[in-house]
C-alpha cells in the first residue's frame, strides 16, 4: 500500500512553502516592529492577541469542519489568510493595522489546522499515521530551515531593509495556495445533518471524548504551561555573548535536525508505539532545558539544540497522530482543534510564567524548572493507554 499518497505530498508542499514565508520573517519580526515604533510591551500584547485568536479559532473551525463534513475549503481559506497577511504587515505601520494583519495571519492558522490534520488522518491507517504525520512535519519544518536562510542571505546584501522581506514572503505563500487546488478531498456523507457550532462549542467535545484523549491532552497542556517560547532559548545564547548570525544559525541547525528525524521517528512510532516516542521526546526536552541552565560554549549549545530538534520531531507530529488514533473518525478535526486550542491558551500563559521566573530567579531557574516539569509529565504519559 502506498503510504505517502498524492494528497499527503501536496499538503506537505503546501506547509513547506507556507513555513518558508512565515519563518523568513520570524527572526526579524521583533526587530521590524521596534523600527516602526512598537515597544516591548506592545509587541507582547500583539503576540498575545494573535495567539488567543489562533487558539479560539482552531477549536471553532475544527468543530465546524466536522459539522460540515468538509476539509478542503478550510485548508484553502486558512492558507490564503496567512499569505495575504505578509504584505499587509508592510503596507501600513499604524498599530491598529499591524494588529489586524497579525490577527489575519493567526486566524488563517486556526481555520486550517484541524481540517488539514483531519485530511492527513483520512489518508492514513492507524498503522501508518506516525509515518504520515512525521513526513508532513519534516516537510513543514524544512520551510523553517529555508526561510531563515533566505532571510539571512537577503539581509547580508540589504541590511535593515526589513519591509521588503514582507513582500518577498508573499510569493511562497501564493505558491502554497496554488498547491491546495490540486488536493482531491474524498466525498463523505454525514450520518445526520449537524447544526453549525457556536464559537466555544468545541469545549463540549471534551465531555464526550475518551479517557485516553483527556489524559493525553491534560498532560500536554500542563507541559505547554511550562514550555516557554523558543525565543527564551535564543535569548540565552544571545546573553552568552554570541552574534545575531550565530543565534539564527543555531536556530536553523535545530530545525534541520527536526527535519532529518521527523520521518524516521514517525516510522519508529508506528512500529513500537507512539507513547514510547513521545515519552522519549519529553525526556530529551528535560535534558535540553536543564542543560541550557549551564551552557556557555558553542559546542554545548549545538549539542543541546541537537537534542531539542529530536525532541520536536518525537512529539509534535507524533502527538497529533496519536490523537487521531484515539478519537472517532467523524470528530478528528474537532479533537485536533480542541487540543491545539487548549495548547494555544497554555502558550499564552507559558511565556509570561517563564519571563517572571527569569526576572525573579534568573535564567537557570527558568530552564531547570521547565525541565523538571517535563520529567514529571513524561512519567504521567506512561500511564496513558495507546
Amino acid at each position: 500500500m502506498k503510504i505517502i499518497t498524492r494528497n499527503i505530498l501536496i499538503l506537505s508542499f503546501v506547509s513547506l512553502f507556507t513555513d518558508v514565508a512565515s519563518e523568513m520573517l520570524y527572526p526579524i519580526m521583533p526587530i521590524y516592529l521596534k523600527t516602526i515604533g512598537f515597544s516591548i510591551i506592545l509587541i507582547g500584547v500583539l503576540e498575545g492577541c494573535a495567539e488567543a485568536t489562533a487558539g479560539l479559532s482552531k477549536g471553532y473551525f475544527g468543530n465546524l469542519s466536522d459539522a460540515k463534513g468538509k476539509r478542503l475549503p478550510f485548508v484553502q481559506i486558512g492558507y490564503a489568510f496567512s499569505a495575504i497577511s505578509k504584505p499587509m504587515m508592510a503596507l501600513f505601520i499604524y498599530p491598529v493595522w499591524i494588529f489586524f494583519a497579525r490577527t489575519i495571519d493567526r486566524l488563517g492558522k486556526g481555520v486550517r489546522t484541524g481540517a488539514r490534520d483531519a485530511l492527513l488522518s483520512d489518508e492514513a491507517t492507524p498503522e501508518t499515521k506516525g509515518k504520515v504525520f512525521g513526513f508532513h512535519r519534516a516537510m513543514d519544518t524544512l520551510g523553517a530551515v529555508l526561510g531563515p536562510t533566505a532571510a539571512l542571505i537577503y539581509l547580508a546584501f540589504h541590511p535593515d531593509n526589513y519591509k521588503t522581506l514582507f513582500f518577498i514572503a508573499f510569493f511562497p505563500g501564493v505558491i502554497a495556495i496554488a498547491f491546495t487546488f490540486f488536493i482531491k478531498e474524498k466525498k463523505k456523507e454525514l450520518p445526520q445533518p449537524k447544526v453549525s457550532p457556536r464559537l466555544l462549542d468545541f469545549v463540549n467535545y471534551w465531555k464526550q471524548s475518551s479517557p485516553a484523549y483527556k489524559k493525553l491532552v491534560v498532560a500536554l497542556v500542563i507541559f505547554t504551561l511550562f514550555n516557554s517560547s523558543d525565543v527564551f532559548l535564543l535569548l540565552k545564547i544571545k546573553e552568552a555573548g554570541f552574534t545575531d548570525t550565530i543565534v539564527i544559525g543555531i536556530y536553523i541547525f535545530y530545525n534541520l535536525i527536526y527535519v532529518l528525524f521527523s520521518y524516521p521517528l514517525g516510522i519508529l512510532a508506528d512500529k513500537i508505539g507512539m507513547k514510547k516516542i513521545v515519552v522519549v521526546g519529553l525526556l530529551l526536552f528535560a535534558a535540553t532545558y536543564i542543560g541550557m541552565a549551564y551552557a556557555q560554549s558553542t559546542v554545548m549549545f549545538l549539542g543541546l539544540f541537537f537534542l531539542y530538534g529530536i525532541y520536536a520531531a518525537a512529539t509534535e507530529g507524533i502527538v497529533k497522530a496519536w490523537i487521531t488514533n484515539i478519537c472517532q473518525k467523524q470528530n478528528t478535526a474537532t479533537a485536533i482543534g480542541t487540543f491545539t486550542a487548549f495548547q494555544s491558551m497554555a502558550t499564552l500563559i507559558a511565556s509570561s510564567l517563564a519571563g517572571t521566573i527569569w526576572f525573579m530567579f534568573g535564567a537557570a531557574a527558568t530552564f531547570i524548572f521547565s525541565g523538571l516539569i517535563a520529567l514529571l509529565v513524561s512519567i504521567y504519559v506512561t500511564t496513558i493507554k495507546n
